[in-house]
């Protein structure tokens, strides 16, 4: 497993290395309670500067980092050649909360996932204190 984990993430690394080649366009992130667990990863597929997603598929985890799962890797490539992406971009780091504002919660911060609450998702850093 190990193997094919090393071979999917080299593939992927070597598509982010290329830069921007035109679209469609794929986007990879990582979501989790706090900056040490990533449980859910997005790709997008953009066809477009400045729209949302064309499409849009996400995997989850409960109980293992997602980003050490293999199986995960190979269903990314997988489904960013099946659109066709030119470029791809990820980011490495978690950059938020896995849990969907007006879907899985109301309001501005998350009732799980009180690490994110005030923080720079890009950053991780705390911008402002919460009560």
């Amino acid at each position: 497993m190990q193997m094919l984990r090393d071979r999917s993430l080299k593939r992927l690394y070597k598509k982010t290395k290329r830069g921007f080649r035109g679209f469609p366009m794929a986007t990879i992130a990582f979501y989790g309670p706090d900056a040490s667990r990533a449980i859910k990863v997005t790709v997008g597929i953009h066809v477009a500067q400045d729209e949302e997603p064309a499409e849009l598929r996400r995997w989850f985890s409960e109980s293992d980092d997602i980003r050490n799962d293999s199986a995960v890797y190979a269903e990314i490539l997988a489904y960013i050649e099946q659109y066709g992406a030119k470029s791809v971009t990820m980011v490495e780091r978690i950059i938020g909360c896995p849990h969907e504002e007006g879907v899985d919660y109301e309001g501005e911060t998350c009732p799980r996932c009180p690490y994110w609450a005030g923080r720079d998702r890009w950053t991780g850093k705390l911008v402002r204190q919460t009560s």
